[in-house]
């Protein structure tokens, strides 16, 4: 798993608690590729999304043994241009 620096400043801004919550997905989702995920229409190359509470988390597979997370957002503004 790679993180953008993006994700990296987006997870600095969470609470402990959130933080873990989110750490806690992102290892379910390397290691077995599960979770509340979605594809994101209209994005090119494809992004999608896992839904982890309130909090969406944008990640991509730029080859098939990586996952790259580009954005940790509240789902209030993770769908904003």
């Amino acid at each position: 798993m790679v993180l953008a620096d993006q994700a990296k400043a987006d997870l600095a801004g969470l609470d402990r608690a959130t933080r873990l919550l989110i750490a806690a997905a992102l290892q379910r989702l390397v290691q077995t590729n599960t979770g509340n995920i979605k594809k994101l229409q209209g994005i090119d190359p494809p992004e999608f999304r896992l839904r982890v509470g309130d909090w969406r988390v944008r990640f991509s597979y730029p080859d098939s043994a990586t996952v790259r997370v580009n954005r940790v957002q509240n789902r209030k503004d993770a769908y904003r241009g």
